[in-house]
């Protein structure tokens, strides 16, 4: 089924630091979106902020940090990001997560070669 019109995001914010089940726990989010059947993930590094303790990440620069925030985005449709949102709630320790909705306006794979051109 086409993923295009409403669905769910789901966004979790986590340290680079955090591990599940002794990998980093990055890796075990994207794989269990994977194993969901989701449409597609996203892990994305932040170059600083804070959370819950108010602990400031990178606050001497991105390299003195081993800790930066990761964030990970699923879309697709609502009854998979609701599953995968509990999956995930027992996965994290310390984070955030939350599901808002979106409009996908274009979802396609492929390569740049595919492309068609207009000239």
């Amino acid at each position: 089924m086409p993923l295009l019109g409403n669905a769910k995001k789901l966004s979790v914010y986590i340290g680079e630091a955090d591990v599940y089940d002794g990998g980093p726990l990055w890796q075990a989010l994207l794989d269990q979106a994977r194993s969901a059947g989701c449409s597609g993930a996203s892990v994305l590094r932040g170059y600083g902020g804070y959370g819950a303790t108010s602990r400031e990440y990178a606050k001497h620069g991105t390299r003195m940090s081993m800790d930066l925030p990761l964030m990970i985005h699923v879309i697709d449709r609502p009854d998979r990001i609701t599953a995968l949102a509990e999956m995930y709630d027992a996965m994290i320790g310390a984070g955030l997560i939350t599901v808002e909705d979106v409009t996908v306006l274009t979802y396609r794979g492929g390569t740049d070669s595919e492309k068609v051109s207009d000239t």
